[in-house]
């Protein structure tokens, strides 16, 4: 085996094994959750969704957070054929356990609105939106790991890769 072979072979054995112990670690904490934060409708970048979903899903860039603890945090705004403002929701993805958590909805009269208790809940589970499952995998994980950096989550959302 050559040793281009044996690095990629390391590395990747490396990333398995910090993927493994993030999803596993029963010593992990989220860190303190900072208030949401304001948004710009006018700026949003495009979550794709299915077409059969009238609604449109964004993230303001602005928004958008990657923590020490592995968890991305964002604000993301749905915006109904009109154009206005269906709702918005300040939400966090974690990578490692495929989970995310909303941590307050904004109001009709331009409020936040904390989540009492928020929890995880699967990204593959039955919500009544799969924005999040779609953020995900649209930019905001590379499997089981955060996106290096808000940049890069920015630039992959703006220029998908588009199949055959």
């Amino acid at each position: 085996m050559n040793l281009e072979k044996l690095l990629w072979l390391g590395l990747t054995l490396v990333t398995l094994s910090a993927s493994a112990q993030l999803v596993e670690d029963p010593d992990w904490k989220e860190t303190e959750v900072p208030p949401p934060p304001v948004f710009n409708k006018d700026k949003l970048v495009p979550i794709e969704m299915p077409k059969y979903v009238s609604l449109r899903f964004g993230v303001d860039p602005a928004t958008l957070a990657i923590t020490h603890d592995g968890i991305t945090r964002y604000v993301v705004v749905v915006v109904n054929t009109s154009g206005s403002i269906n709702t918005a929701m300040y939400e966090g993805i974690r990578c490692a356990t495929g989970e995310v958590k909303t941590y307050a909805r904004y109001t009709a009269d331009g409020k936040w609105l904390s989540i009492k208790q928020p929890e995880w809940r699967s990204l593959g589970a039955n919500h009544p939106s799969k924005h999040a499952l779609a953020l995900a995998s649209q930019g905001v994980c590379t499997d089981r790991t955060p996106t290096s950096s808000v940049p890069a989550i920015l630039n992959i959302l703006k220029n998908p890769q588009r199949g055959p």
